[in-house]
């Protein structure tokens, strides 16, 4: 039986190739900076942690160091051209991993933190596709990378302002990989479960199946190698949490109050 094709051209080959990572400072984005520089990619760090990024870039040679806001549509437009000038043109990845998260719940509900939550996870994307989709549509390459969350599959408890917003992430991805893939641009959505970072520290119970963000970086990368549209991991957990979208509401409300007693 024929294997079917990816999804996507597999990214394989990283030396001298430029990478852009939007959200770098500490966590996943970190991890993976460190690992695709280990592979030989051109990497450029943003994030708002200016310290943070300058200590990456003195310890990582080769490297460029480029503070940004992803709040803020001209930061990151500003950003764009200078990757653009290093790069010679769009890079060959550009991973927005840029994320916010507070838990809430619908009783306590905090509009500064639900418009807080919109700003990063969902709007900085925007500005970041707007600032590098239309060269990578000039040169008919490149590679869009958006992390989401196995909280954007369904509903979760004090998920109220995280959740939706990496669930608009998924959709936006997959709207992006219809119009985009006929123009030779992959697109990727990567939705972690649990992994250890400064954001899941916050966490008030135990996290199941959780791993270090060393871990979820080398899952990153073996996703893009086969060229996979959704990245998910750890799967010990991922799949079951795929499964919960494919149940009815009345079994998957009851199946979470009965997991996590909300």
């Amino acid at each position: 039986m024929p294997l079917m094709a990816p999804l996507n051209p597999p990214l394989r080959e990283w030396a001298g190739r430029w990478v852009w990572l939007v959200g770098a400072s500490s966590g996943i984005g970190r991890a993976l900076a460190e690992a695709l520089h280990r592979e030989g990619a051109r990497v450029v760090v943003s994030a708002r942690s200016e310290k943070a990024l300058r200590d990456f870039e003195a310890t990582h040679p080769g490297s460029r160091a480029l503070p940004l806001n992803v709040t803020d549509a001209a930061s990151i437009r500003h950003a764009a051209t200078q990757v653009l000038a290093w790069a010679g043109g769009p890079p060959a990845l550009v991973v927005y991993c840029a994320g916010h998260y507070r838990p809430q719940r619908a009783t306590e509900l905090d509009a500064e933190e639900l418009q807080r939550h919109l700003d990063v996870n969902y709007r900085g994307a925007l500005h970041v596709l707007a600032a590098v989709l239309p060269p990578m549509l000039a040169a008919g390459a490149g590679h869009l990378s958006l992390v989401g969350s196995v909280a954007g599959y369904r509903g979760l408890p004090k998920a109220l302002a995280y959740g939706p917003t990496k669930a608009a992430l998924h959709n936006l991805a997959e709207v992006l990989h219809l119009d985009l893939r006929p123009q030779g641009i992959g697109v990727s959505i990567v939705n972690p479960g649990f992994v250890a970072t400064p954001l899941t520290r916050q966490n008030d119970f135990e996290m199941p199946a959780l791993i270090s963000a060393d871990e979820a970086a080398q899952e990153m990368l073996r996703g893009w190698a086969r060229g996979h549209f959704e990245i998910h991991f750890p799967r010990r957990f991922t799949r079951w949490m795929r499964g919960l979208r494919l149940l009815p509401d009345r079994w998957y409300f009851a199946a979470v109050r009965r997991a996590t007693g909300a």
